[in-house]
């Protein structure tokens, strides 16, 4: 699945429900907070790829009789995982273009 292309959607419900999820920084929009919300977001991550490797070991000792949940958990950390990298990218992007200019 790929993410990058989603770099264009934008709506009005979107933008509503991102605020109401505190996923967008609001009045505070310092680079504290910004560098606060991209370690949370790289902390649920991790956590998520955690979750997915103890279902993984879950299902092969045979404790968990369904594939199901392995799979689900195994596909949120990918998605997680996938997301994380391409703002990393943009992010080392964004940082490129300010190095480049001239003072």
């Amino acid at each position: 699945m790929d993410i990058m292309q989603l770099s264009g959607v934008a709506s009005d419900y979107l933008n509503v429900f991102a605020k109401e999820e505190s996923l967008v920084p609001g009045e505070d929009d310092s680079f504290s907070s910004v560098l606060a919300a991209a370690m949370n977001s790289v902390n649920e991550t991790n956590n998520l790829q955690n979750t997915a490797e103890s279902e993984e070991i879950r299902f092969a000792l045979g404790e968990s009789e369904n594939p199901h949940d392995m799979l689900v958990a195994e596909t949120k950390a990918n998605v997680a995982l996938q997301y994380t990298v391409a703002v990393r990218d943009k992010l080392v992007d964004g940082y490129k273009e300010i190095m480049q200019m001239s003072v």
